[in-house]
């Protein structure tokens, strides 16, 4: 009888082409995944204007192991072995269509990470915008088949058979970005880059979704929300998710309860016992806070969280709960606000001991290019990169406390 011939071993991460046959499923998931990322700097669609220098800046920022002609999927095929403390990552979605008053902060993962200098985690890198969408409930079919038919023209034949069934808006791609990743990875914990505060939402619904377990497994959910702003509102003008809405659903998914836990509110509409009585949120407004040193501010976030059994953290830090003497670039920049000491303080509290497990976190709203104060842009950027790097060191110490567990 003849010998069969061997099939040729496929390299690691390297692009498929066999339609799927013979793959296996982190295969699969991973040919999904890189038709929604792009190296950093390159989830803003560039042809010909800033495409070198975005090139540019990916080369610096990744390193020598960065080959811009090498598929960006082999390089997010190292995810998948990624462990314990070393379990983080960093994910941009550069994109500020959600917002409604100024736009900019699609640029934000761009000054955070130019602050960093080179990147200090593993980078997932951008989901890849069409910046004039939201998400795919908001779009036409029309639309979205054209979105589709431009953005995975490439996709393995595998993918192309359910095109009709692919996310094509930034915000729909990125929960299908969250589900992907937690499927090839379950430790993976990822510090999000945004982008307009709408984009927390497709982290927190995966992070705290179904996911997270039932009923009374989910009990000991909470979230830490730095913001000016309550982000409380059902819609928006008829608009489901978004900047000023994403807490609302949020809070609903928690199930209220005093999980949602708000530091540095101080403008809005209603005052904080009408979001209390009725939402069920805990906020600590700004002009209180200042009113605590730095660390008392912190065990009093702490106090609560214990107090309501939240063991599970999700953390959301929008810039501008931070005073605007230090986070004057960003959309909607708020007087009166937290001393970054203060920002510090809790990021650093939830990270002590083994008393909660952060899940996730993000930072948002920077917007470099709305100051035109460059020392003051500058200074916006390095406050959103500190609060980016206090976060990464957050998550490493929950792998650590996963792998002593």
């Amino acid at each position: 009888m003849a010998r069969a011939k061997k099939k040729p071993a496929t390299r690691k991460g390297a692009a498929r082409n066999d339609g799927g046959r013979g793959a296996s499923k982190a295969d699969l998931l991973l040919d999904e995944l890189a038709l929604y990322l792009r190296p950093p700097g390159r989830g803003i669609h560039a042809v010909s204007t800033g495409l070198g220098e975005s090139q540019a800046f990916a080369a610096r920022y990744l390193g020598a192991t960065f080959n811009s002609e090498r598929p960006w999927r082999e390089h997010l095929a190292g995810l998948v072995s990624l462990k314990g403390p070393d379990a983080v990552a960093i994910l941009a979605l550069p994109h500020d269509t959600g917002a409604g008053i100024v736009r900019g902060a699609s640029r934000g993962p761009e000054g955070i990470r130019a602050r960093w200098g080179t990147a200090p985690a593993f980078e997932l890198g951008d989901v890849f915008c069409v910046p004039q969408l939201l998400d795919d409930e908001s779009a036409s079919p029309a639309m979205l088949a054209r979105a589709r038919k431009a953005l995975y023209a490439d996709a393995p034949p595998a993918l192309k058979k359910g095109l009709k069934t692919l996310p094509a808006s930034p915000i729909s791609i990125a929960e299908r970005v969250y589900a992907l990743l937690r499927a090839l990875n379950p430790e993976l914990r990822v510090l999000l880059l945004g982008g307009d505060h709408t984009v927390s939402w497709p982290a927190v619904a995966e992070v705290l979704g179904p996911s997270a377990g039932k009923g009374e497994g989910r009990a000991d959910l909470g979230i830490v929300h730095f913001d000016a702003h309550t982000d409380l509102l059902p819609d928006r003008l008829g608009v489901r998710y978004c900047f000023a809405t994403w807490a609302y659903h949020a809070n609903e998914l928690l199930g209220r309860g005093g999980r949602l836990v708000q530091i540095g509110i101080r403008a809005s509409a209603k005052p904080r016992e009408h979001w209390e009585s009725t939402l069920g949120v805990r906020q600590l407004w700004a002009a209180d806070c200042l009113k605590l040193t730095p660390s008392q501010l912190a065990e009093a976030v702490a106090e609560h969280l214990r107090a309501r059994g939240v063991k599970r953290v999700y953390l959301t830090n929008d810039l501008d709960g931070t005073d605007s003497r230090w986070a004057a670039a960003c959309g909607t920049p708020e007087p009166g606000g937290l001393t970054p000491d203060h920002v510090l303080a809790v990021i650093e509290r939830l990270g002590a001991g083994d008393e909660f497990q952060i899940l996730g976190a993000d930072v948002v709203e920077l917007a470099p290019g709305l100051s035109l104060d460059r020392d003051l842009a500058a200074l916006s950027c390095e406050t959103a990169a500190r609060y980016g790097r206090a976060s990464l060191t957050l998550l490493r110490k929950a792998g650590q406390r996963t792998v002593r567990g």
